[in-house]
């Protein structure tokens, strides 16, 4: 991993009261005191950011959003503003997420658009990336990556790009409880490096490329130690605190 930092982001989705959200983050406080080697990510639903950041008390324990809308205000019912997140305490947006994608039909060109408002917003974008089974299984999952990653790479410029952490999630692999086989993981995130540093080589060095799709307990170990794997996003593991304290864990092990 090199000097890059791990990361073990937590996807709420839309799981947790506000009181669940408290009490999560008290106890997860008191668990992990304080570990500088590893980003700790909390991607919470809206009504949960504000109070959860009053109780954020580890250097090291970062709020993050699942969403927002590319304009700053106006007339668009039902939506959030990252100026609104900002005012929560809210330092990252997940972007790009297969269940946005294809669940609520985002396309890469309306993704651009949150990320550009993101970093003039100051908030650092967790870019998703990845391919659906039929893509798997038609030989064509490195052009649909490149199909996501290439509008990104043309817009952003070096400096931008250090503010990424990007996440490679096969679609097949989310909430299935089925996971990518390490060789398959290795070999994707060996492309998206590539990828992104032969656009921008100056960011090799720092770029983060964290793997989602059914990360637990039981895979966490195989998964962090595989080349190329810088950390986490976690979704169900993630909803129970002895589970993701443990993961945190595993990944610092490894560091």
């Amino acid at each position: 991993m090199d000097n890059r930092i791990p990361v073990v982001a937590a996807n709420w989705k839309m799981n947790k009261t506000i009181s669940e959200g408290k009490l999560f983050v008290e106890i997860l406080n008191n668990k992990i005191l304080y570990k500088p080697e590893v980003d700790i990510i909390l991607c919470a639903s809206y009504p949960l950011l504000f109070q959860m950041n009053l109780l954020l008390d580890s250097g090291n324990i970062q709020l993050g959003a699942q969403n927002m809308h590319w304009e700053l205000s106006g007339p668009f019912t039902g939506e959030v503003s990252p100026l609104m997140l900002k005012s929560c305490g809210v330092q990252w947006v997940i972007l790009g997420h297969s269940e946005r994608r294809h669940l609520f039909h985002e396309t890469d060109e309306t993704i651009m658009k949150k990320v550009i408002s993101a970093l003039k917003s100051g908030i650092k974008p967790i870019f998703c990336v990845g391919e659906k089974i039929d893509e798997r299984k038609s030989g064509r999952t490195e052009e649909v990556l490149e199909r996501q990653l290439s509008g990104l790479l043309e817009t952003i410029n070096e400096v931008e790009l250090n503010r990424f952490i990007f996440a490679y999630e096969p679609v097949w692999a989310i909430g299935t409880g089925e996971n990518a086989t390490p060789s398959q993981v290795k070999i994707t995130h060996r492309f998206i490096r590539e990828r992104i540093s032969r656009r921008i080589p100056e960011c090799l060095e720092k770029l983060r490329i964290i793997y989602g799709g059914s990360v637990n307990l039981d895979n966490a170990k195989e998964l962090i130690e595989i080349e190329g794997v810088d950390g986490f996003l976690i979704g169900g593991a993630s909803l129970e605190v002895e589970s993701f304290e443990k993961i945190i864990n595993i990944v610092k092990e490894n560091e």
